[in-house]
C-alpha cells in the first residue's frame, strides 16, 4: 500500500470495500472520480478494470456480481457519465443484482444552482434513483464509512439490487477522521412450520416445486435438491434460475413454465411450493398460468407475496432456511413416492423440448452440438436475441447455479460486457456467448477489454443482418418493415483487429468444426453464424400481442 499522511473520503470509501471483500471494480475513471481511484491505487488490494463504456461497466460488475456470489461495484463519473450506465442499473434491478454504484456528482455547493457545471445532470440523484433499487446523495462527509456500510447492506437486503452512491467532487479528497467500528452479528435464525403445512406436503402425491433466484441468492441449492429428491417432486425453474437444479436431471423440466403441457401439469398438481419466483409475464402467459389450490409460497421479501398470485400459505424467510427446515420436519412421516408422476414428469420435459426442437429446425442441431461440446462447468450468457430467448435459454442444459445469465430486464446489447465480468468472476470456467448482429454492435467496443484484461470469451454471433424480431413484429402488425436492415461490419476482421480469433460459418456441419476450435483455443473467439445460409428461424407470438401494435380506439 503507497501510504499518504491523511485520511480522506475515499480512503474511507476503500476501506468499506474492503472490509466488504471486494475483489473488482469496474469503470471508467474522471476527473470526478479520481480521489476514488487514487485510494484503490493506494490501497492496492482491488484489481481495477477499465471499460470502454459506462454501460459496459455496469454489465461486466452485474455479471461478475452474478457469477460469484459478492457484491459488485461500478465506478462512473457525473452527469453524462452516470446517466451512460442508468440502462444498465436497470438492467440490474431487473436481475436483483446485489450492486453498489459508486458516481461522482458536481461540488457540493453548484448541485442544483443551475451553473452547468462540468458533466452536471439537472437531478442527477432523481435520475439514479430511477434506475437504481435505491440512491442516495453524500451530504456529510464524516459520515463516508457508515454511508457505504449501509448501501452495502440495502443492495444484498432483500429484494436485491443495485445502490447508487452520489458523492460530490468535492467531497472525495475532503480529509476525515478514521475511525474503526464494527456491526453487531445477530445470531441464527430460525424457522417454525406449523404441523399442517408439513403434513400437507408430505401428504402430497403430484408435488410440484417452481424455483427461482431467490434460492440461488440464499445459497440454497443444496437444500433445494435435497427437498426435491425426497419429495420426488417436479423442477420448474425461471429463466434466471436456470441451473438451481440440474437441467439434465429427469425431473428438472426446467425453464419451460409457459408451455401447454407444464400448464397441464400444475393444474393436476396436488402441491406447489414455489420459492424464491418472481413470477414474470412471459414466465406465466402473463400471469393467466394455471396454479393448484394448495400453493405455498416463500420469498424472503414481503412486498413479493400476493403480487402476482395468492397461494394458499405464505412464508416470509430465507429461501435456504425455509427449504432446510422443510427437509429437517419431514423425515418423521412416512412418505410413499408416486412412481407415476415421476414417469409423467419425464414425458412432459421430453415433449416440451421435443416440441421446440421441431419449431426451430437446423438450430435444434446447434442447440445439441452446443449441450454435447460444453463442459457442465461452463458459463452461458444468452442476449436479448432470437436464438437466447427462443432456444438457448431452454435447449442447452445449465445444470449448477451462477452458470447461466441473460438480461432480465430486457436490453438489447449488453451480452458482450455481461459475458466478460462473468469471465472475470469464475475465470477458471468457460464463457460462452449467444449474440445477434444488432444488439451485439452496441457495445462491441468491450471486445478490447476481454483482450486488455485477459478475460477470454467465446462469442457465437448469429448474424441477420438486421433487428431480426423487430423485423417479424413489423411484418405481422402492418406488412411492411423499416429502420430493421443493419450495414454490418465484417466481424471476423473487427473481431481480429481487438484480439479474438473469428471464423464466419455458413453451415451445421461447419458450425461443429469451428465450435471445437473455439473451445480448444483457450482464447477470445468469434463464429459468426450466417443465419442466411443456415436458415431464418420463423418466430410466432400470439396474435393479441401483434394487434396490440395496430390502431385502435382508446
Amino acid at each position: 500500500m503507497t501510504k499518504q499522511s491523511k485520511f480522506t473520503v475515499a480512503d474511507a470509501i476503500v476501506k468499506e470495500l474492503v472490509r466488504e471483500g471486494v475483489e473488482a471494480v469496474y469503470g471508467i475513471v474522471s476527473i470526478h472520480n479520481m480521489p476514488i481511484y487514487d485510494a484503490i491505487y493506494r490501497e492496492g488490494s482491488i484489481r481495477v478494470v477499465t471499460s470502454r463504456g459506462e454501460s459496459g461497466a455496469v454489465n461486466m460488475a452485474d455479471a461478475y456480481a452474478r457469477a460469484t456470489g459478492k457484491i459488485g461495484v461500478v465506478i462512473t463519473s457525473t452527469g453524462s457519465g452516470a446517466g451512460n450506465g442508468a440502462g444498465s442499473l436497470v438492467e440490474a434491478w431487473n436481475a436483483g443484482t446485489p450492486l453498489l454504484h459508486l458516481t461522482g456528482e458536481a461540488d457540493s455547493h453548484y448541485i442544483g444552482a443551475n451553473e452547468r457545471y462540468i458533466h452536471e445532470a439537472k437531478n442527477q440523484l432523481q435520475m439514479t434513483d430511477g434506475a437504481s433499487k435505491s440512491a442516495y446523495l453524500m451530504k456529510r462527509p464524516a459520515k463516508a464509512a457508515a454511508f457505504v456500510r449501509e448501501a452495502i447492506i440495502e443492495a444484498k437486503t432483500a429484494p436485491t439490487g443495485p445502490v447508487t452512491l452520489n458523492i460530490p467532487t468535492n467531497y472525495q479528497a475532503q480529509i476525515i477522521a478514521d475511525t474503526d467500528w464494527v456491526e453487531s452479528v445477530a445470531g441464527e435464525a430460525s424457522l417454525n412450520l406449523t404441523t399442517e403445512t408439513i403434513e400437507q406436503i408430505a401428504q402430497a402425491k403430484r408435488p410440484v416445486v417452481w424455483a427461482g433466484n431467490g434460492v440461488i441468492h440464499a445459497g440454497g441449492t443444496e437444500a433445494l435438491r435435497q427437498l426435491v429428491d425426497y419429495l420426488q417432486a417436479a423442477v420448474i425453474t425461471s429463466e434466471n434460475a436456470k441451473g438451481v437444479y440440474p437441467e439434465d436431471h429427469p425431473l428438472c423440466i426446467g425453464n419451460f413454465a409457459a408451455t401447454e403441457d407444464v400448464a397441464g401439469l400444475l393444474e393436476s398438481s396436488d402441491l406447489l411450493i414455489s420459492v424464491g419466483v418472481h413470477f414474470r409475464g412471459p414466465e406465466t402467459f402473463d400471469w393467466t398460468l394455471p396454479t393448484p389450490k394448495n400453493h405455498i409460497h416463500i420469498d424472503l421479501d414481503p412486498h413479493a407475496i400476493n403480487r402476482s398470485y395468492i397461494p394458499q400459505e405464505v412464508i416470509v424467510a430465507d429461501a435456504k432456511l425455509a427449504l432446510e427446515t422443510m427437509k429437517r420436519e419431514l423425515v418423521s412421516y412416512k412418505r410413499t413416492n408416486d412412481e407415476t408422476f415421476v414417469e409423467e414428469v419425464k414425458q412432459v420435459k421430453e415433449k416440451v423440448r421435443q416440441d421446440l426442437r421441431n419449431q426451430i429446425g437446423p438450430y435444434s442441431d446447434i442447440a445439441q452440438l452446443i449441450n454435447e461440446k460444453l463442459s457442465k462447468d461452463s458459463v452461458l450468457v444468452t442476449d436479448v436475441t432470437i436464438p437466447g430467448y427462443t432456444w438457448g435459454n431452454k435447449l442447452i442444459d445449465v445444470t449448477s447455479p451462477r452458470n447461466y445469465q441473460y438480461m432480465a430486464g430486457g436490453g438489447i446489447g449488453q451480452g458482450l460486457p455481461m459475458a466478460i465480468g462473468a469471465k472475470l468472476g469464475q475465470p477458471d470456467k468457460p464463457v460462452v456467448l449467444i449474440a445477434g448482429d444488432g444488439g451485439f454492435m452496441v457495445n462491441a467496443g468491450e471486445m478490447i477489454t476481454a483482450t486488455q484484461e485477459e478475460a477470454p470469451v467465446i462469442v457465437l454471433l448469429f448474424d441477420d443482418g438486421g433487428y431480426g424480431i423487430l423485423k417479424y413484429y413489423q411484418e405481422a402488425a402492418y406488412g411492411r418493415q423499416t429502420g430493421v436492415d443493419l450495414k454490418n461490419p465484417d466481424f471476423v476482421k473487427l473481431s481480429e483487429s481487438m484480439g479474438f480469433q473469428a471464423e464466419r460459418v455458413e453451415s451445421v456441419d461447419a458450425f461443429s468444426a469451428a465450435f471445437d476450435r473455439a473451445l480448444d483455443s483457450g482464447q477470445s473467439y468469434m463464429v459468426v453464424v450466417d443465419v442466411q445460409k443456415i436458415g431464418i428461424l420463423e418466430y410466432e407470438d400470439s396474435p393479441e400481442y401483434i394487434a396490440s401494435f395496430r390502431p385502435k380506439e382508446q
